[in-house]
């Protein structure tokens, strides 16, 4: 069973909003993809160690949002993740973006990132220690 990670928590302010009174798609990514970092870490795989140990590192090859119920300002919002699929060189995640005090869905963002070496400037097979450490923790239908 696959395990959800709160990686996240914040707050919406006034300079989140656009002209229309909420939040702007514009900050969605930058919470998703902050969060999406934390994930690493929240799975034992921290960015940090990521290149030195494995000598490669992820990059978004695809993200998509979807939104659901607008955000204002004085809103809590917390963020939690969870594998949804691993491939040979990829690894795709699924974020939910809820209101803290009443859990109501606000935005979900699933998102693949490739493993990438940084030397060759192309995508790179997944390490055997990280393919073993995300297989406990993909999603199961």
């Amino acid at each position: 069973m696959a395990k959800r990670f709160e990686v996240m928590r914040a707050v919406v302010h006034p300079w989140h909003h656009d002209h229309f009174g909420h939040m702007n798609v514009r900050h969605y990514a930058t919470f998703f993809d902050d969060a999406t970092y934390h994930l690493w870490t929240c799975i034992g795989l921290p960015y940090s160690r990521m290149l030195d140990e494995h000598g490669v590192h992820c990059v978004t090859a695809q993200a998509t949002t979807h939104f659901v119920k607008e955000l204002v300002a004085g809103d809590l919002i917390v963020i939690d993740g969870v594998v949804a699929r691993i491939g040979t060189k990829s690894v795709a995640f699924e974020l939910e973006m809820r209101h803290a005090e009443t859990c109501a869905l606000h935005a979900t963002y699933e998102i693949t990132e490739v493993f990438f070496d940084p030397g060759t400037r192309t995508s790179a097979a997944m390490p055997a220690s990280v393919r073993k450490r995300l297989e406990g923790l993909v999603l199961r239908d």
